[in-house]
């Protein structure tokens, strides 16, 4: 197997890994904890279900690992073909997973303080579980753009399709868009949501080509090839 197959094929999996870890601590686990408004019921359910709690800061640690990696992987794979957007991928890559960082010593704090209550403990759990879910919000802005230089290194490297790389692009824009939305025009959720939804059909079509293709053999030749080699035609 050629070297720059076998490095879209790590950046796949630790970007199928990122996708999975995501699902389950933010769309599975978070909201059987956090009740938006409700501060009781949020220390309530980290009271009761401390296992699951412990098990939400698991997974927001393992986003920000996998995303740390797919991150660094990504780099590796573009760095040859468009080195600028390769380095643009790597930097809102971490820059995002230390945002997430954060959002898990959020849990973390919520959690120690449930177990070991002082104060007005209801609000303070609710308000650090705020804090986590605006820190998703507004770092909406660089998973965006971790995802706009992604599509452009699949358009300037020929290593996947071009629909892909638009189709990235646009996802990217939207999440930044998304982002605004949310705090500028809040009665405009639905909007919010569609604009995102590239977004999704991207990176799920950009896991699916690194684990079952890598990139197109055409183009693993051509990197392959010594630097004063013609390129050949990518198809």
């Amino acid at each position: 197997m050629h070297a720059l197959i076998r490095t879209a094929r790590t950046t796949g999996l630790f970007y199928l890994g990122l996708a999975i870890t995501g699902m389950i601590g933010f769309l599975l686990i978070r909201p059987q904890l956090f009740t938006a408004g409700d501060a009781t019921g949020t220390h309530a359910n980290l009271g009761t279900h401390e296992a699951l709690a412990r098990a939400g800061v698991a997974f927001e640690l393992l986003i920000v690992l996998t995303q740390a990696l797919a991150a660094v992987w990504f780099y590796r794979l573009f760095r040859r073909s468009d080195p600028v957007n390769a380095l643009g991928v790597a930097a809102f890559g971490l820059v995002n997973a230390v945002i997430i960082l954060a959002s898990a010593a959020m849990l973390g704090a919520a959690m120690e303080i449930t177990q070991d209550p002082f104060g007005d403990t209801a609000s303070t759990v609710q308000t650090l579980y705020l804090v986590s879910d605006n820190l998703w919000a507004v770092g909406a802005i660089f998973f965006g753009l971790w995802l706009i230089p992604m599509g452009r290194c699949v358009l300037n490297s020929g290593l996947m399709p071009r629909p892909l790389g638009w189709t990235l692009v646009a996802g990217g824009v939207g999440y930044v868009a998304a982002a605004f939305i949310r705090y500028v025009a809040p009665d405009a959720g639905v909007i919010a949501d569609l604009i995102t939804i590239p977004a999704t059909v991207g990176e799920f079509w950009v896991i699916g080509y690194l684990l079952i293709r890598g990139v197109r053999r055409s183009a693993a030749v051509d990197a392959a090839a010594p630097a004063d080699t013609p390129a050949v035609a990518r198809v």
